[in-house]
This record gives structure tokens, C-alpha cells and sequence, in this order.
């Protein structure tokens, strides 16, 4: 259950890969607070339209804002498309991430991490995230809006699903940062970074494995992507002299024995 509260009445915020996991759930989320809000999700997914029409139906002002990130043409149409149905933007998250291989690459693995696996991680996970800011640069000013990147705490070394997505997220960590920098004062620019969180991606995972990281978790159990989601509104809505953060939400993994 949440406590936080928050009326986003008259705001306007983006999303990236929000038909499931932590992007669902922070759609729902800022949705819920009253803001007007973007569900970018792959042209071809089922759930991007599935779960537009259930959030609708439930009284929610949800539009779609299809495309993939990764392509390097679609950016400005997703971003264009949310300014288009929405008429401003408040609020980017950039969620859209992807670690290639539903099972993990051990890092020793270097031959698994061809050229095909990393520019599929690297096009997703960090260059795609900054298409989507760049594009969206220009409103976020214009609404002294914030922008909410997805890192993980893979992003800090020793975990991960393979070392291309650990050095994608690293990468985010160090964009979020450069970022906030660049677009001070106008937009503010903060990361989360989860840890092992309860969503489809990790829904095939062996129990044995969940339960090794469960087990190093300070607070005992996985995250929920409410729980995430209720971080990223935080950033969005509730840390106005806050930029340049990237803010782990791992329930004390980072510093359990």
C-alpha cells in the first residue's frame, strides 16, 4: 500500500515500454495522481492496446504513444505523438529496456556478447533512452518538467543479467547525472535503480535463483513494480530541489551481507 499522495491535475507525462511491469504500474500510478499520460509501447504488442483500453475503462486519461526506442527514426514520433494527444509534457520516464537473453550471460561468457547482442542492448537501454530526451528537451523546458531514467543496480557493478546490460546501466547512471547538468534549471533529471522486482521479465526466472537474491535482500522479498513506480513519482512530483540522483531501490541487497 502506498501513502503517498500527489494531484498531477493538469499534468502531462510519457512513458516508455509502459505496457507491463514497473511501466504499467507507473502509468497507473501518475494516471491514478490525475495527470494525462502517454503508454509508448511496441507497434506490434498486443498489450500496449490491451492495457490502454482497461486503463480507460477505469476512468483513467490514458493515450497510446507506439514505437521503438531503438530505432533511431522513432523517437520523435513517440515523443510527438504524447506532445500531439496530451498538448504539453510535464513528466518523461524512460523505461523502454530490454536485457536481450531472458536467461543470464555469465559475465566469464565474453563469446555470448556478440556484436548483434550488444548493439541491441546499448540501442534499447541508453542510446534510445537519450533519443527519447532529446526529442522531448523542448516541452520539458517549457513545462520546467522532470525526467525519470530506469537504471538498475546492476549499473554499480557484480550483478546482472550479462555485462552488456550492467554497462548499459552503468551508462544511464552517468547520462542521468551529465543530464541534469545540461538541462539545469529548467528540467531536472533523476534515475531509479531496482533491484530484483517482480514483473513478467523475471516471471520464467528458476525460483532457486530469485530466492538466492530474495535471501541477500535486506527487507526479504522481491520488489513490486508498485513499489518502483511509487519512487519514480516521487522524483516526478515530490523532490523539487533534487537532480542528477540516481536512488537505489534494491531493499537493502546493496548493503546486506
Amino acid at each position: 500500500m502506498t501513502l503517498m499522495k500527489a494531484d498531477l491535475s493538469g499534468k502531462a507525462a510519457l512513458v516508455t515500454g509502459g505496457a507491463s511491469g514497473i511501466g504499467l504500474a507507473t502509468v497507473e500510478r501518475l494516471a491514478g495522481c490525475g495527470a494525462r499520460v502517454a503508454l509508448n509501447h511496441l507497434p506490434d504488442d498486443p498489450a500496449g492496446p490491451r492495457e490502454i483500453a482497461r486503463l480507460r475503462a477505469a476512468g483513467h486519461d490514458v493515450v497510446g504513444a507506439p514505437g521503438n526506442v531503438a530505432d533511431a527514426r522513432a523517437a520523435s514520433g513517440i515523443v510527438g505523438a504524447a506532445v500531439a494527444a496530451l498538448g504539453r509534457l510535464d513528466y518523461l520516464v524512460n523505461n523502454a529496456g530490454t536485457p536481450v537473453s531472458r536467461d543470464p550471460v555469465p559475465f566469464a561468457d565474453l563469446d555470448r556478447l556478440d556484436e548483434d547482442f550488444w548493439s541491441r542492448i546499448l540501442q534499447t537501454n541508453l542510446v534510445g533512452l537519450f533519443r527519447c530526451v532529446r526529442a522531448a528537451t523542448p516541452h520539458l523546458k517549457a513545462s520546467r518538467g522532470a525526467i525519470v531514467n530506469l537504471a538498475s543496480i546492476a549499473g554499480f557493478g557484480g550483478v546482472g543479467s550479462s555485462l552488456a546490460y550492467a554497462a548499459s546501466k552503468a551508462g544511464v547512471v552517468n547520462l542521468t547525472r551529465n543530464l541534469a547538468i545540461a538541462l539545469a534549471p529548467e528540467v531536472r533529471v533523476n534515475a531509479v535503480a531496482p533491484g530484483l522486482v517482480d514483473t513478467p521479465w523475471t516471471k520464467p526466472w528458476a525460483d532457486q535463483r530469485k530466492q538466492a537474491s530474495v535471501e541477500r535482500t535486506a527487507l526479504k522479498r522481491m520488489a513490486t513494480p508498485q513499489d518502483i513506480a511509487d519512487v519514480i513519482l516521487f522524483f516526478c512530483a515530490g523532490a523539487d530541489f533534487v537532480t542528477g540522483q540516481t536512488l537505489l531501490c534494491d531493499g537493502g541487497r546493496a548493503t546486506s551481507a
